[in-house]
């Protein structure tokens, strides 16, 4: 099965769990956007607290982008099927002030 490289990018206070601002990932052509995130999370276990809630399910405070429209509003929702070309953001809430 062919693979592909993805950069996903961190902001604010996920960067520092990472280590750096962009995590390459190497995944199979087909994976979506929820299996993304449990694959990064088996690489950085830090992180699943801060994705995933006990079900496995993506946290709805946080925010994930493919390229620039959030997940949750998109048809297929995190069983979107991410692509070669795609850009992903992944954010903390944003507190206002």
């Amino acid at each position: 099965m062919e693979e592909m490289i993805m950069k996903v990018n961190f902001y604010a206070t996920l960067r520092p769990i990472v280590g750096q601002k962009t995590v390459e990932l190497t995944l199979p052509h087909g994976t979506t956007a929820i299996q993304l995130v449990h694959m990064f999370v088996e690489d950085y276990p830090a992180m699943r607290k801060e994705l995933l809630d006990e079900q496995g399910r993506f946290l709805p405070h946080m925010k994930f982008f493919i390229n620039g429209r959030e997940a949750v509003y998109l048809p297929d929702k995190f069983d979107t099927v991410i692509q070669q070309a795609d850009k992903i953001d992944i954010f903390p809430p944003v507190g206002g002030g």
